[in-house]
């Protein structure tokens, strides 16, 4: 998800993303089946989303490696990532991932698929919800009503990272009270 940036924000946050004609910073995200984040990174808007994703398996990689022999992480991707080029990646980190971690593409909305939903509810135009694609837009959602991250004001990524953290934490701490 991208964000756009302020003018307090630092030049190592500056990057422009062509897909959302936006300057700013991408905001990645590995999330559980609740939405809860596990894994946040954050880039400079002309990163590539996967790159991002790479990135964020670097830096927890003993997470993945260290994963009970048999348990597999299946990580459901939009069609804006490339599954080829992500499993050559992550067997160049090491060859041990590609038997933890499972690389999926979420299905693409046919026409006739979008028709039915027209028939169905005629008043809707136009999106159709992806059941498991929601997930991470649901949370993307909810990160972006914390004031604090609107937008990207800050000089460091690691500190949007880490806003985002928190801003995790007091979501699940929300549903616990």
């Amino acid at each position: 998800m991208c964000a756009k940036n302020t003018d307090t924000a630092n030049i190592e946050t500056k990057g422009y993303c062509h897909y959302k004609s936006t300057n700013g910073i991408k905001r990645h995200l590995l999330v559980d089946v609740l939405g809860n984040p596990y894994f946040v990174k954050c880039t400079a808007a002309n990163i590539s989303d996967d790159e991002g994703l790479l990135e964020i398996i670097k830096a927890h990689i003993e997470y993945f490696l260290d994963l009970p022999e048999g348990h597999i992480i299946t990580i459901l991707l939009d069609n804006g990532y490339h599954k080829d080029y992500l499993e050559e990646e992550m067997e160049k980190i090491d060859k041990r991932l590609r038997s933890k971690i499972k690389i999926e593409l979420s299905a693409k909305i046919t026409p006739k698929e979008k028709a039915v939903s027209k028939q169905e509810n005629p008043v809707k135009q136009g999106f159709v919800v992806i059941f498991k694609r929601w997930i991470v837009e649901r949370t993307n959602a909810w990160i972006n009503q914390c004031r604090v991250l609107w937008k990207n004001c800050e000089g460091l990524l690691v500190t949007s990272e880490t806003k985002i953290r928190i801003c995790a934490i007091r979501l699940i701490l929300r549903r616990i009270a």
